[in-house]
């Protein structure tokens, strides 16, 4: 059975029937989008697929005008290779001058998962604000907050929380069913919070009136279109549209939705490389034939192969030499084991330097909260 809305995802995924049904618009051909856009390697392959809004963005960059990129982590967990995906867009948008907020959604993870607000504070700074930092993300131009303690400025902090009560006037019971289907107490505060976290940018204690941009994964669309509508009915407040991009899915290993219950569904960035190597040879779905006979007649199929999507996503940047990996294991030229072996290699060297500079992360930590 297929299951999709904001805490859950089972089945198959069409993303061209996921843009129709949510109302969302592919994004421009590549060409037509700003050189910094067109040297990312995720709007290059179109691993970020769709948007709302995004328009808004792309002309603050032409124009090199302010903007914020919000985006929020919910710190259960261990810090893997799919968390990439929105840490790799982190740093993008701040090689453009953009205005980071990082929202640490402690008080969601204590009202959905029962989880303390002193675990959620520790796995936040232990698994992913230090990988953030060894991925590259700078101290400057940025706000990593907690939930549940927005800031020490009265000012901010005041009106942060303001917000979400006054939201709370312009959504009904009636709305919250329709947008999310089954809802609790706690799924509304969570959604009325997560509200607040991608509005407040663009008040005038924060950063005033500029555009706001969240990445995240088509299964978040709910949250973005109910902020959407609350702030259009907001008069309290003045608010731009929210801007949205949508980025794929990156598979577990077993090919299914990675999942951090699972550590078998996913590389840790703390997996030292001969862990990686044991996971993708055991357990990375493979888009070979049975046998090296029919595989070498009939081919691979890259697009189902973890290895190769992998190797997409992150970990092999040339994408001449990607093409060809396409090709040679389409054809049958290149084996499944070969194909896992040019992944175990890539993402060994990756681990080994991602180890060093988490490593040095520890003394950097007061410059990011």
């Amino acid at each position: 059975m297929n299951v999709f809305n904001p805490w859950e995802v089972k089945g198959d995924i069409d993303y061209g029937k996921l843009i129709k049904t949510f109302g969302v618009e592919e994004l421009p051909n590549i060409d037509d989008l700003p050189i910094q856009f067109r040297n990312n390697l995720l709007f290059r392959r179109k691993i970020i697929f769709a948007h709302r809004g995004f328009g808004q963005i792309i002309n603050s960059v032409k124009n090199k005008n302010s903007f914020v990129m919000m985006t929020g982590l919910m710190p259960t967990g261990k810090f893997h290779i799919g968390h990439m995906l929105v840490a790799q867009q982190m740093i993008f948008y701040q090689s453009l001058g953009a205005k980071l907020y990082i929202a640490v959604a402690d008080i969601e993870a204590y009202n959905a998962r029962n989880q303390s607000l002193t675990d959620s504070r520790n796995i936040a700074v232990e698994q992913y604000i230090k990988n953030y930092i060894a991925l590259g993300l700078k101290p400057e131009n940025i706000e990593i907050y907690f939930q549940s303690d927005r800031s020490k400025h009265k000012e901010k902090s005041n009106t942060y929380y303001r917000l979400q009560n006054i939201l709370a006037r312009h959504v009904t019971f009636n709305e919250f069913r329709a947008v999310y289907g089954g809802i609790s107490p706690g799924k509304m505060l969570s959604a009325l919070l997560q509200a607040a976290d991608m509005l407040h940018p663009m008040l005038k204690e924060f950063e005033g009136m500029v555009p706001v941009v969240v990445p995240v994964g088509i299964d978040q669309d709910p949250h973005i279109r109910l902020a959407r509508d609350i702030a259009s009915r907001c008069k309290e407040f003045q608010f731009k549209e929210l801007c949205s991009t949508y980025h794929l899915f990156m598979p577990g290993l077993s090919g299914g939705k990675m999942s951090s219950s699972d550590p078998n569904s996913f590389i840790a960035l703390t997996d030292t490389p001969q862990e990686a190597e044991k996971k993708i040879k055991k357990y990375a779905f493979s888009g070979g034939k049975d046998t090296i006979e029919e595989h070498r007649k009939y081919g691979g199929n890259p697009n189902i192969d973890v290895s190769f999507q992998y190797l997409k996503y992150f970990f092999e940047p040339d994408d001449k030499r990607l093409a060809e990996i396409y090709e040679n294991y389409k054809s049958g030229k290149l084996l499944s084991g070969e194909l896992k072996q040019i992944l175990i290699e890539k993402m060994s060297m990756f681990l080994e330097h991602h180890h060093k500079e988490l490593a040095k992360a520890e003394r950097y930590l007061d410059r990011y909260i």
